[in-house]
């Protein structure tokens, strides 16, 4: 169940919680571009196969996919909050 933060929150705070999940996105995204060269270019040397495809293909391909969709399982699960951003609610 999804943590929701529904009780009246000033602006500089949603400001701040929108600035720390952006910041914690930045750094997923940092860590999964470190993740893909050093899968991808770190293990060209190595000399081994998964189905007749070298490590590094398959590390660098549907390795990083996998890394993406834990971070952001990890992400949205753990960091973010749903909070009420103001506006209209025209009810879609």
């Amino acid at each position: 169940m999804k943590r929701s933060v529904r009780a009246s929150m000033s602006d500089a705070q949603k400001f701040s919680l929108v600035r720390r999940e952006a910041m914690y996105t930045g750094l997923a995204l940092v860590g999964l571009i470190v993740f893909w060269l050093v899968a991808g270019f770190g293990t060209a040397g190595v000399d081994a196969k998964i189905f007749h495809v070298p490590l590094w293909a398959v590390l660098g391909t549907v390795g990083v996919w996998l890394v993406a969709i834990v971070i952001s399982f990890v992400l949205s699960r753990v960091l973010f909050r749903d909070i009420d951003l103001g506006g209209d609610d025209d009810g879609r």
